[in-house]
C-alpha cells in the first residue's frame, strides 16, 4: 500500500510538472523580467549578456593583472599585416620585449647567444651556471608564438625558452621560421624540418624535444606530421602550448574566447594559411588518427578563457583515443599564453609542469 501511494504521488507530481510546462512562462515560473537568449534551428545558442567575474581559483596576483578595459593584443599585428608592415614590426619584437626578457634572464639565470642552423636564424638559451653533465647532449627546440606573423627567436621565443632552460637545466634553441604574409604554408614546417635534420647530426632523437606556444604549438603538431611522412626518427617528446593540432581552431572556445575578453569575435584563417586546406591532415594533424598514434609523448597546456581551449582539449582527447601518451593541463580563468607574464604564480606553475614533463621524457638530470 505504501509503495502504491508513493507511486501515485510521483505520478501526480510528474503530471503537475508537465501541465506547468505547457503554461506561459510568466505563470509557470514567477520571475521579474526574465533574461534569456535564444536557440536557432541548427542548435546555435544566442547567449544573453552576462557578467563574468574573476575566477575564484586565480591567485591574487592574477586577479590584479586582469585587464580593466578591453585590449586586443592581436590588433597591432592585424594592422601591420593590412598595411604591409608585418616584416618591419617583426624586426622590432626583440626591442619591444627587451625589458621583459631582461627580467626573465635575471629571474632564471640564463644567458642567450645568436646563431644560425641550416640557414634559419636561431637563438640559444643556456643556464648561466652551465648545463649539468647529464644534460650535455640533450636539447629542446622551441618554435615561437606570434600568429605565424610575429614569431621571433629573440622575441617571443625567449619568453618561452628562458624560464624552461633555467628550471630544467638544459639548452634550448629557438628559431625564426618563415611566416606570413610574406610566406605561406608549408614554409614554416619546412624550416623546422631542416633545423631538426641538422640537430640530428649532433643529437640522438631521444635527446631532442620540440615545443611551442600559440602558432608555435600548432607548428609543433604540423612538424610531427611532416617528420612522420618523411620517415624521420621522432623526438622524445613534444609540447603543444596555448594551441592544438587543429589549424581550424574550432569548438566552443573559438566563439567565446574573445567575448570573454570583452572583444568582438573574429573569424577567418591566418594569412599564412590562406592557400592551405585546413582539413588536410598535414595542416591539421587532428584529422589523422594514424598520424596521432605515432606522436611522441605530448604535453598540452591551455586555459579556460583562451580561444584555443576547446581545440586543445579535443587534441588531448584524440591523441589518447589514438593510443598516444598525452598530458593535459588547464588553468581556470586565464587566457591565451597566460604564462607570458612572469609575475603570475600560475606562470611559474606552468613552467614547473613543463619542466617535470620534459625531465621525465628526456631523462634530464637535476
Amino acid at each position: 500500500m505504501k509503495s502504491r501511494n508513493r507511486l501515485i504521488r510521483r505520478l501526480a507530481l510528474t503530471m503537475a510538472a508537465s501541465a506547468l510546462a505547457g503554461l506561459p512562462g510568466q505563470i509557470a515560473i514567477a520571475q521579474d523580467k526574465p533574461t534569456s537568449g535564444s536557440i536557432e534551428p541548427d542548435g546555435t545558442v544566442v547567449v544573453p549578456s552576462f557578467r563574468l567575474p574573476p575566477s575564484a581559483y586565480l591567485s591574487e596576483e592574477a586577479k590584479k593583472a586582469l585587464p580593466r578595459a578591453p585590449f586586443d593584443q592581436e590588433e597591432p599585428m592585424m594592422r601591420a599585416v593590412a598595411a604591409g608592415q608585418a616584416g618591419a614590426l617583426r624586426q622590432k619584437m626583440p626591442q619591444i620585449l627587451a625589458p621583459r626578457l631582461a627580467t626573465l634572464k635575471e629571474m632564471y639565470k640564463v644567458t642567450t647567444r645568436d646563431a644560425e642552423i641550416a640557414g634559419v636564424p636561431a637563438v640559444y638559451a643556456t643556464p648561466a651556471a652551465g648545463v649539468p653533465k647529464a644534460n650535455a647532449r640533450k636539447i629542446l627546440l622551441n618554435l615561437p608564438g606570434g600568429g605565424f606573423v610575429m614569431g621571433v627567436a629573440s622575441g617571443t621565443g625567449m619568453i618561452e625558452s628562458i624560464p624552461l632552460a633555467g628550471l630544467a637545466g638544459v639548452e634550448i634553441v629557438s628559431i625564426t621560421y618563415r611566416q606570413g604574409p610574406e610566406h605561406t604554408y608549408p614554409a614554416a614546417t619546412e624550416d623546422v624540418v631542416k633545423v631538426y635534420r641538422e640537430l640530428l647530426k649532433t643529437h640522438k632523437p631521444q635527446d631532442v624535444a620540440i615545443f611551442g606556444c600559440s602558432a608555435g604549438g600548432l607548428l609543433t603538431a604540423e612538424t610531427m606530421a611532416a617528420l612522420i611522412k618523411e620517415k624521420l626518427p621522432l623526438p622524445a617528446a613534444t609540447g603543444i602550448f596555448c594551441a592544438s593540432a587543429d589549424a581550424r581552431w574550432g569548438g566552443d572556445s573559438s566563439a567565446f574566447g574573445r567575448p570573454f575578453q570583452a572583444l568582438p569575435p573574429r573569424e577567418g584563417p591566418r594569412s599564412y594559411f590562406e592557400k592551405a586546406d585546413l582539413s588536410d591532415a598535414m595542416v591539421s594533424p587532428i584529422r589523422s588518427p594514424e598520424t596521432l598514434k605515432r606522436f611522441p609523448p605530448t604535453l598540452i597546456i591551455t586555459a579556460t578563457r583562451a580561444f584555443e581551449m576547446s581545440a586543445a582539449v579535443n587534441t588531448h582527447r584524440e591523441l589518447v583515443k589514438a593510443g598516444a601518451t598525452a598530458d593535459l593541463h588547464v588553468w581556470d580563468g586565464l587566457g591565451h599564453a597566460f604564462f607570458y607574464d612572469p609575475a603570475l604564480p600560475e606562470s611559474r606553475e606552468a613552467f614547473d609542469v613543463m619542466t617535470g614533463f620534459f625531465r621525465k621524457h628526456l631523462k634530464l638530470g637535476q
